[in-house]
């Protein structure tokens, strides 16, 4: 099984719907983001903190893409 096939059977139990190609790539931007910013870790967390919180990926990556920035 796929990834794609995954997430479908897993949102289809979550009686959710998978995400767009569009929202995947933001999340797994998001989990390089985060893993690259602090510890491997990181990447899983954000993601659910994201989803936690309601914000959209999109949001999100913006969010920790600053956090990365200098100050």
């Amino acid at each position: 099984m796929n990834a794609n096939d995954w997430l479908s059977a897993f949102a289809q139990r979550l009686e959710t719907q998978p995400p767009t190609q569009a929202e995947l790539d933001e999340l797994l931007a998001l989990a390089g983001e985060a893993a690259h910013a602090s510890e491997r870790i990181a990447a899983p967390v954000a993601c659910w903190l994201a989803a936690k919180a309601g914000v959209a990926p999109e949001a999100a990556l913006e969010l920790a893409r600053r956090m990365s920035e200098p100050s």
